[in-house]
């Protein structure tokens, strides 16, 4: 098993508005991965875990919504290990799009 890839996202959305988004945005990210393998995920209090089996290899970790920040920590199997940072780079940007602040009105 690879060490997890740790990505934190700071945000100013409070913890309720950074789980409601976060749980409208997993909807579309399980549809896509259910496409070609089966995801699942749940949450559990503010933590949402999550697990994406396809082609015989597993994605899996947590998403932890605090006040003013989400950590994201993923377990990624050996082959995708080796783009680790590539892969740190498109949840860092993926996850600043989904939890930028939007004036309401």
């Amino acid at each position: 098993m690879s060490k997890p890839l740790v990505v934190t996202i700071p945000h100013e959305l409070g913890r309720a508005e950074a789980r409601r988004r976060l749980d409208e945005g997993i909807g579309g990210l399980v549809a896509q991965l259910g496409a070609v393998g089966q995801a699942d995920h749940a949450w559990d209090g503010d933590v949402l875990r999550f697990s994406v089996r396809a082609m015989g290899q597993v994605i899996s970790g947590l998403i932890d919504v605090a006040d003013r920040e989400v950590r994201l920590e993923v377990v990624l199997p050996a082959f995708l290990a080796m783009i680790a940072n590539k892969v740190r780079g498109k949840i860092q940007k993926q996850g600043q799009i989904l939890l930028e602040h939007r004036p309401k009105g």
